[in-house]
This record gives C-alpha cells, sequence and structure tokens, in this order.
C-alpha cells in the first residue's frame, strides 16, 4: 500500500511517502480502502515526538487518525457490515495509519455512512464531532440556557461546539479572526469576539470555556468564568480548579461512542462540515505544514490515490 510515513521525530519535513505491507485481516477487523483522511493538531504532535509518554509509536510509523473509505474485505467474525459499504472511523494514535490508501482496523470502530455523505464530510467528523461533544456535555455538563465561551471556533473542534452547543439551547459566545467572524456566526454563535482587536477576558458570568488553546488563552479564561463555572481544556492535563471555578481536562480516547450520533445530526441538517483545503498523499507534508499553522478554516483533508 502506499503511504506517507516517518522514521524519525520532528517536524513536517520528516514526512515521506512510500510502499508498506499491510497486515493480515484479523476475525474482528475490516479492510478498507481510504478515501480521505482528515487532520488535526494531534497528528502534528504525534510526528514531533511529543506525546510518545502518552502514545508510544514506533518506527516507521504512518500517522493519521481520521479516515473514510470502502470496506474490501471483512473477518470472518465480522456480522454488521458488507464488502462495498462506505464507512468512516478513527484509529488509536498509537496504531495511526490513516494517511495511507489501505487501512485495517477493528470493526468496532467504524460506522457506515450515508450515500449523501461525501467521504471528505465524514473524514472530518470522528476526532472533531467527538472531541466537541465530549467536552460540551460529557466534560463541561453544559446545559440549555447556559453560557459558553468557544476559543478558536473556526478550527475543527471550535466550530463543532458552536454547532452542537447551540442545538442544545446555550448562549454561545465565540472567539475568531476577523476573516471568520461571518462563518462562525453562521455557524450558530450569538457573538463573536475578533481575538486580534478585541479582549474577550472583559467578559463576565460565563458557565462554560472551551479551550483548544492553552497558554495566555487558558490563563485569561478564569476571569470570565461565574462563581462554580467550568473550563474543559483540550490541551491542559494538569488543569486544576480555582478559586472556586472547575478546571477539567479533555482526554479523547475513542471516536466510536459519537460516530452513529455523528451521522444522524447530519442527516437532519444539523451540521456544516467546514473544508479548508484537500492535499494528494504525495503531498502529505504540505498538509502537515498546513495544520501546524494552526490557522485552518475547518478541515485540511488528504486524498490517497484512486
Amino acid at each position: 500500500m502506499k503511504a506517507a510515513l516517518i522514521s524519525s521525530f520532528g517536524g513536517p519535513e520528516v514526512i515521506t511517502t512510500g510502499e508498506l505491507s499491510l497486515p493480515s485481516l484479523q476475525p474482528d477487523a475490516v479492510h478498507i480502502r481510504i478515501e480521505s483522511a482528515g487532520l488535526n493538531p494531534l497528528d502534528v504532535k504525534m510526528i514531533a515526538g511529543y506525546l510518545q509518554q502518552v502514545f508510544p509509536v514506533t518506527h516507521p510509523y504512518v500517522p493519521g487518525t481520521d479516515f473514510s473509505g470502502v470496506i474490501v474485505a471483512v473477518g470472518a467474525q465480522v456480522q454488521h457490515l458488507q464488502v462495498g459499504e462506505r464507512v468512516y472511523g478513527r484509529t488509536s494514535p498509537v496504531v495511526g495509519g490513516a494517511f495511507a490508501s489501505e487501512l485495517m482496523i477493528a470493526a468496532t470502530e467504524v460506522c457506515p455512512i450515508p450515500a449523501d455523505m461525501s467521504f471528505e464530510q465524514a473524514a472530518s467528523l470522528p476526532t472533531t464531532f467527538g472531541t466537541a461533544h465530549q467536552a460540551l456535555f460529557a466534560v463541561g455538563e453544559l446545559a440549555a440556557g447556559e453560557r459558553v465561551l468557544v476559543h478558536a471556533a473556526a478550527g475543527g473542534v471550535g466550530n463543532m461546539a458552536v454547532q452542537l452547543a447551540r442545538q442544545a439551547g446555550a448562549h454561545v459566545i465565540a472567539t475568531a479572526s476577523e476573516r471568520n467572524v461571518k462563518l462562525v456566526k453562521s455557524l450558530g454563535a450569538h457573538e463573536v469576539i475578533d481575538y486580534r482587536t478585541q479582549d474577550f477576558s472583559a467578559l463576565r458570568d460565563i458557565d462554560l470555556v472551551l479551550d483548544p488553546l492553552g497558554g495566555e488563552t487558558l490563563e485569561k479564561s478564569w476571569a470570565v468564568l461565574r462563581a462554580g463555572g467550568r473550563i474543559a481544556s483540550l490541551v491542559e492535563f494538569g488543569i486544576q480548579d480555582r478559586d472556586g471555578k472547575i478546571g477539567r481536562s479533555v482526554f479523547f480516547v475513542s471516536a466510536a461512542p459519537t460516530l452513529a450520533l455523528a451521522v444522524v445530526h447530519f442527516q437532519a441538517g444539523q451540521l456544516q462540515i467546514i473544508t479548508d483545503s484537500v492535499y494528494p498523499l504525495a503531498e502529505a507534508r504540505a498538509a502537515l505544514e498546513k495544520q501546524a499553522t494552526g490557522h485552518a478554516r475547518g478541515k485540511v483533508l488528504i486524498r490517497p490515490p484512486g
């Protein structure tokens, strides 16, 4: 199979493309021809080796977790999926493998997609929808009528969080750059703050902050919370409560619990899926460079050769 791979840790420059052999098909697995793969900030951290203590990998390593494609074979124990079925899913970061033309994965980690969902749309969802849903509801315990502040709202997780929070009946305030203000409003934000010219820390009485950035943004976010308010941080795993306000980390493990739910939202017309750019597999390095800027508007995707 064709794959983007790394043989050492570093920046996007360590990515090369080559041929690798596929492992054998296990009885509980499916063999998938990948049609699209979605990039996430996690991929940049994985190739840099920043997460070796959490997600240890060995080289050569094929990055990428989020994918969509077509089943070309099923294991002997798989009953609920069929050859030719269109599916999407997410691999464990330790395994990776999505930036390739083919993939073997446990059948429980994939979900069928409807005919009106494109492969690009599907590959955009596993991490972004799953992380946003976990951060808002499982970790953040968002309730209807609450005020939520979503940082980096034009990014992959951020734009999903805006949509899900609005549908849940929350009052949604978002931060974004000036060029993305109109986009974020179209996703359902009641208020959008241009973080380059406006100071979000002047806000008050926020019930929940979704923080995908950390650093100064996280530090300033404490001031906007009401007493008993919560911060759900995607990047600060050591976050602790402060002055009667609650800090919680979001550790996203598996997309499987939310794959079918994302399809339900899509078919109900409740999800806008924003694509920033699509790169061929041979240009995986350029795709990761774009992801590493932190300024993608929606999803960066890789398309393997047909």
